[in-house]
C-alpha cells in the first residue's frame, strides 16, 4: 500500500525475491481484492496515520480483515495498527485493530538500530523453519511494550514474538489474516525472506 510513508521500493524488491507478484497502490479497490497487502510505514506514528487515513488506509484494512484477506504491517505500519501511538507527550489515534499503546521503549541507547533476535512462540507460521536465535534488522524508538488484547474462550489468541531493547517489546504478531513485524524483513537478509515466503505461502 502507498500512502507516502516506507520503504516502498525495498519491500517491493524483496516480495519479488520472495516469489511475489507485486504491486505498488494507493487504488482502494486494488488494494482491497490483492490476495495479501503490505503496509510498510517508517517515521512518526502520528504521520503515518495520517497518511493512512488520507487515502482511506484505515476502511482497506478492515474491509480486508472482514473478508479474512491477509493484511502484513511492518515497523510502523504494524505499529498503526493498534488503538494509539504517543510520541513526544502527544497521542495519535490507530486503527484500533488491537488494543494497545505504542510509545518510547525503556532502553539506554534509542533508536533501537541494527540486528537483534526475538523469541516466536511456539506454532508460529511466519517463523516457520527458522532457526532459534536468528537475528533480524530494527530500527525504532518505540513500540508495543504490553500486549493488552484479553484471552477469549472461544477464539484462539494471537501468536505473540517478543524482543528485548532495554525491555521486552512486541516484535510481531499473528492472528488470523492479520499480521504484523516491528522489524524490517525486507532488510534482514536470507531470515527475512524465508519469514516473507512463509507469509507468501500462506495466502
Amino acid at each position: 500500500m502507498d500512502y507516502g510513508s516506507g520503504n516502498l521500493r525495498s519491500a517491493e524488491r524483496a516480495l519479488e525475491r520472495a516469489g511475489a507478484d507485486v504491486e505498488v497502490t494507493a487504488d482502494h479497490r486494488a488494494a482491497t481484492e490483492a490476495d495479501g497487502l503490505v503496509v510498510p510505514g517508517v517515521g512518526a506514528f502520528a504521520a503515518c496515520m495520517e497518511g493512512l487515513l488520507h487515502v482511506g488506509g484505515d476502511k482497506i484494512i478492515d474491509h480486508r480483515l472482514a473478508g479474512d484477506r491477509p493484511v502484513l504491517g511492518i515497523c510502523v505500519g504494524m505499529q498503526v495498527l493498534f488503538d494509539e501511538g504517543v510520541e513526544h507527550g502527544m497521542q495519535a489515534n490507530g486503527c484500533g485493530q488491537w488494543p494497545g499503546t505504542v510509545e518510547r521503549l525503556h532502553a539506554d541507547v534509542l533508536p533501537h538500530m541494527g540486528w537483534n533476535d526475538v523469541q516466536p512462540p511456539e506454532g508460529s507460521t511466519l517463523f516457520a523453519g527458522i532457526e532459534p536465535g536468528t537475528r533480524f534488522y530494527f530500527v525504532h524508538s518505540y513500540g508495543v511494550r504490553k500486549w493488552q488484547l484479553p484471552a477469549s474462550e472461544t477464539i484462539a489468541p494471537p501468536l505473540v514474538t517478543w524482543a528485548e531493547h532495554g525491555e521486552p517489546f512486541v516484535a510481531a504478531v499473528e492472528n488470523g489474516p492479520l499480521t504484523a513485524t516491528q522489524f524490517h524483513p525486507e532488510k534482514s537478509g536470507e531470515a527475512g525472506a524465508r519469514l516473507l515466503r512463509n507469509w507468501l505461502g500462506s495466502l
